[in-house]
């Protein structure tokens, strides 16, 4: 059972594109986008999460059903590498039909992203799915595919492109990721979109193979410590 957003109506679709090519000429290549060795450790990885979701997902799906009867899975359109879109998954921890209820909810945070610490419309089990980061597990479908990569920058929304600035587009130079910068820098509390841009394009700078197994293993410590999660 899945839940997903509408399919993007051709003229939508081709607004977003015309706007992200725009800035992509000529195509700037960042050296992790053709790096095999992230590759392999994506497909790995992503083994690993995808076995780790086989073992768990009847106690989650049922926990699930009978926290809020509805769909298990939750997919939503998303920007990729170069802005090219592409549906990624979540284990759902909002009620049933959570984006038409999105207008009721106050925004917290700062600039082009949407965030509320007491969000109504999550569900308990949905609540800590979110603090443990269990709700990402189906990500590592994304990842096996090549949409994403275990590490990368957070993957925005199609209306967080549209109203990008020219200096945000630099984000989409690389593959988005189930982890980054802004996962170990505090997830959930980085509130500023500005301050998400920042996390993201320093995270292009400093790219390494080593660097990524770095984030790696503190994300691991952030997701058993609860750190920032919400």
């Amino acid at each position: 059972m899945i839940t997903a957003e509408p399919t993007l109506s051709s003229h939508y679709r081709s607004t977003m594109l015309a706007r992200t090519e725009s800035f992509f000429t000529p195509p700037q290549v960042h050296p992790s986008v053709h790096s095999r060795l992230k590759r392999l450790i994506d497909i790995l990885g992503a083994l690993v999460g995808l076995t780790i979701i086989g073992l768990l997902y009847l106690p989650m799906a049922l926990a699930i059903q009978l926290d809020n009867p509805g769909p298990i899975f939750y997919s939503q359109i998303r920007c990729g590498l170069y802005g090219r879109t592409f549906r990624i998954w979540k284990f759902r921890s909002m009620v049933v039909g959570a984006d038409r209820l999105k207008h009721l909810v106050n925004n917290q945070a700062k600039g082009n992203i949407f965030k509320n610490r007491n969000d109504p419309r999550i569900t308990r089990v949905g609540r800590f799915l979110r603090k443990t980061s269990l709700d990402e597990f189906p990500q590592f479908w994304n990842v096996l595919k090549g949409d994403m990569s275990l590490v990368g920058t957070r993957p925005p929304t199609i209306d967080e492109v549209m109203n990008y600035e020219r200096h945000h587009f630099q984000r989409l130079l690389v593959k988005p990721g189930i982890t980054g910068e802004w996962q170990v820098n505090g997830r959930s509390q980085v509130e500023d979109f500005e301050d998400i841009v920042k996390l993201d394009v320093a995270y292009q700078r400093k790219w390494s193979t080593r660097y990524d197994l770095m984030l790696i293993c503190k994300t691991v410590l952030a997701i058993f410590k609860k750190d920032g999660a919400f």
